[in-house]
């Protein structure tokens, strides 16, 4: 199947070997011409035979919609946009609704796997009608890992549905990677402990918590032990907080996926007035020591 992939960054240059690999023809487009195999998507579009495929992997939010607008105003009708960054699943009937407007075709598809994901294939969660979806079943089962469909693969629902699970799935691994984070302290904290990274190797096969993610910490332990060299500065992209707000919208419990979201913000906070609050309160009501500030450095 021949497609073209709008941008070439980590994910989607990794994709676009991993279907060549596989015996797709695929044709990329990104602003960097290094990486880029046409000039422009004028270009992408015009080396593609209709009916088209086009597959985004460009940052969520106006990127996204910039390219979907131009790709909108390029492609033909019965051409389909496969939408697989990490938009929010409210933006997909927007972008669903603009490319309806030249009978252009739509589906969203979140996308799990990583910088792994060329060697071991990625995990998909697709979203819009089961037309689309069928015809890019080659290019789904190129991308997935090797056996049964169903434990890769899903057709999650209608247009929304792909990027909704994937919203999902990244709040869950915020809270995974938190419960890992802290254990790893804990264990750090612990004199008796002679070698943090051997017991968290040691949980890697048998255990009830083992997994990848696991197994990528005990390797990020081997290339820096005590992680020396980075900072406890930690990003969110937007999926976490949006987990929040969707079980805020459904009345649904979320405490580990929310104090995992909340303890990213502390990360960023050298010197945290919450936590300044409560010390002058413990000091206030039972006359508990407090450590005071360290002095600033005048230049």
């Amino acid at each position: 199947m021949k497609l073209g992939v709008v941008g070439l960054g980590r994910m989607g240059s990794n994709m676009r070997e991993r279907l060549r690999e596989k015996g797709h023809d695929v044709v990329g487009y990104d602003p960097n011409p290094d990486v880029s195999d046409v000039r422009s998507l004028e270009a992408l579009v015009e080396a593609l035979p209709a009916p088209r495929a086009v597959w985004v992997m460009v940052p969520a939010g106006a990127p996204t919609r910039q390219v979907i607008e131009q790709l909108s105003r390029l492609l033909a009708p019965g051409d389909v946009v496969v939408d697989g960054g990490n938009s929010r699943f409210t933006d997909d009937k927007v972008n669903a609704a603009l490319l309806a407007e030249h009978d252009v075709r739509y589906v969203d598809c979140g996308v799990s796997g990583g910088v792994w994901g060329r060697q071991n294939g990625y995990a998909l969660m697709a979203g819009g009608h089961e037309d689309d979806i069928a015809r890019l079943l080659p290019i789904f089962d190129a991308l997935r890992p090797e056996g049964d469909r169903a434990y890769s693969f899903v057709h999650a629902g209608g247009i929304g549905a792909g990027h909704y699970a994937k919203m999902v799935h990244n709040g869950i691994e915020y809270g995974l990677m938190q419960a890992y984070a802290e254990g790893y302290e804990l264990l750090a904290a612990e004199e008796s402990i002679a070698d943090v990274p051997a017991v968290l190797r040691a949980w890697s096969q048998g255990t009830v918590v083992r997994s990848w993610l696991l197994d990528l910490l005990v390797q990020a332990l081997s290339e820096d032990p005590g992680l020396g060299s980075i900072s406890g500065y930690t990003e969110d992209s937007g999926e976490g907080r949006w987990t929040v707000e969707e079980a805020i919208a459904h009345a649904v419990p979320a405490p580990v996926i929310s104090a995992a979201l909340f303890a990213r913000f502390a990360s960023r906070q050298d010197d945290s007035p919450a936590m300044k609050a409560v010390s002058a309160l413990r000091r206030q009501f039972g006359g508990h020591a407090v450590r005071s500030a360290e002095p600033v450095e005048v230049a």
